[in-house]
């Protein structure tokens, strides 16, 4: 993969997860000449900061490391490990050593013995942790002495190396707290290169530099990850001076074009907005509802008015430039196609427009997270795309707090994507076994030809016969569509021009706390 590009005042953008401020939190720079301090403004915060909980398990996170990470480019280099593990070759062993020296922000050695807590925490069905699926294949993690780690598999698990960039926590902190409500979800300690010192929640996250960071000291040493949930304040704190950068969707990105003081960094990503269709209900758990609402969407106008051009149709769940993209699958709007599929199926014209089938209106409510403009527009263009068609959606915002109860029944305008390997992503959204289970499988999603797709691609080795079975799972969501894709979402984030060494990834739906520009914050330069 290459590292996106970065732009000077960028005119497109896309929405993401984060955090922003009110007035300069955390006495950050805020705009100010120093650069040895940041302010970052992103639009949500984390439920923990427990990697044993789900936080950080794609990386990235400032408290804690894994094993490995991902440089700019997505490949794997070693982090806590001294080198990349060492596989046998029947694919079922992985051996980790650990790098020398590593110790805890608490002073504490880091040992074999604190991975082996971490991941068998996680794999214990009495711990909260809703991605427990992505380790299904681990069937045992041991330590040898104290700087060797053994993971053994059920199966040859092809990506199994990338799961390894998951945070690793302290067994003498946590081990001795249940890990579902223990004081470390709120008061984390790690080995990565920053220390949390406060979070205030709803309002702002502070840290500061850990000084014996094994990869070395970072020069920015106060960091504030301040929480505004509102696109619209998170520009204006931005344009004040009260943030030092912020994420912001295309725009309101915009605005900062002829802003000389400021650049704007541009990220592909594999984040796609969808529609859930959930089965539970009488009309989108229609076959043919979710087919006609697949062809009646105009995805291109949504990139091009919507996206201002940052992004990309999504005619599934990973981006058409994705080496496991299955071509061909590419489809163009076709309201004939989505009439002809409902009339076949039953759903005639009523008085009003509205298709009816046995005395039930073609018509379900789709929620969207308040104060997200990106989803806001998706879902009124799939509303009004939607009623061309015959079909009535009730386009509704609502806090997650709101959202989640309802999700069984109501649609949603939900973001997802997985960078790294597909069985990343598109296990969790889809497989069967996961539906409803939190946020996973949100729409419910049950077909037998898709279960054996994901299962034979998180279970085979060989790349071809992964490819197959990807391709497989795609052209089977095209005859039976669970979701309604709509796009795939460039990231933008604005940053004042005080520093050197930033630089993007290709990123996953989860940005703003840790992805985003400030991935490497470690390694950012004042400027001289």
């Amino acid at each position: 993969m290459t590292v996106p590009r970065i732009r000077v005042a960028a005119v497109a953008a896309a929405t993401i997860t984060g955090l922003a401020a009110c007035s300069a939190p955390g006495g950050g720079s805020g705009g100010g000449d120093a650069a040895d301090s940041v302010v970052i403004g992103v639009a949500s915060e984390p439920e923990t900061l427990s990697p044993l909980l789900g936080y950080g398990k794609d990386g990235n996170s400032k408290i804690f490391d894994g094993l490995l990470e991902r440089d700019a480019d997505l490949k794997l280099r070693p982090a806590l490990a001294e080198a990349l593990p060492k596989v046998s070759g029947d694919g079922l062993t992985y051996t980790y050593t650990l790098r020398d020296g590593v110790e805890f922000s608490d002073g504490e050695p880091l040992t074999a013995e604190d991975v082996v807590f971490t991941y068998e925490t996680i794999l214990d069905a009495r711990t909260n942790n809703t991605a427990r699926s992505e380790l299904d294949a681990v069937e045992q993690v041991r330590a040898v002495g104290d700087d060797k780690v053994v993971f053994t598999l059920k199966y040859p698990y092809a990506p199994f190396a990338g799961r390894t960039v998951l945070p690793i926590v302290p067994e003498h902190i946590a081990g001795g707290q249940d890990p579902n409500t223990g004081s470390f979800n709120t008061e984390p300690v790690g080995t990565g290169p920053y220390v949390l010192t406060g979070w205030s929640k709803g309002e702002k996250l502070t840290f500061k530099a850990n000084p014996n960071y094994w990869g070395g000291a970072p020069k920015v040493k106060k960091v504030t990850m301040a929480v505004i949930k509102d696109d619209d304040v998170r520009a204006t704190r931005l344009r004040a001076g009260d943030l030092d950068g912020a994420v912001l969707p295309p725009a309101l990105a915009a605005t900062f074009e002829n802003d000389g003081d400021k650049r704007t960094y541009e990220a592909t990503s594999y984040d796609f907005r969808a529609v859930t269709l959930p089965t539970a209900h009488p009309v989108t758990g229609d076959r043919a509802i979710r087919q006609a609402l697949d062809a009646a969407v105009d995805r291109r106008a949504m990139v091009e008015k919507i996206l201002d051009g940052a992004g990309r149709p999504a005619y599934g769940p990973l981006p058409s430039d994705d080496p496991w993209y299955a071509e061909g699958i590419e489809r163009e709007k076709d309201l004939a196609k989505a009439e002809r599929v409902l009339e076949r199926a039953g759903w005639k014209p009523g008085g009003d427009g509205v298709r009816v089938k046995d005395g039930t209106r073609a018509a379900f409510t789709l929620l969207y997270p308040a104060g997200d403009k990106v989803r806001q527009d998706h879902a009124l263009a799939y509303a009004s795309d939607a009623k061309k068609a015959g079909i009535d959606v009730t386009v509704e915002s609502a806090t997650w707090e709101v959202i989640e109860p309802r999700m069984k029944r109501d649609a949603v305008l939900a973001g997802f994507g997985s960078s790294g390997d597909p069985d990343f992503g598109l296990y969790t959204l889809l497989h069967s076994s996961l539906a409803g289970d939190g946020f996973n499988n949100m729409a419910r999603y049950d077909n037998p030809a898709v279960d054996r797709a994901l299962d034979a691609g998180r279970r085979t080795q060989q790349a071809p016969a992964r490819k197959a079975a990807y391709d497989t799972l795609q052209r089977e969501l095209l005859k039976d569509p669970g979701y309604t894709f709509l796009t795939h979402i460039d990231h933008l984030y604005v940053l004042a021009d005080r520093w050197d060494g930033l630089t993007t990834q290709v990123e996953p739906h989860e940005h703003g706390f840790a992805s985003g520009p400030w991935w490497n914050l470690q390694d950012w330069q004042p400027k001289k």
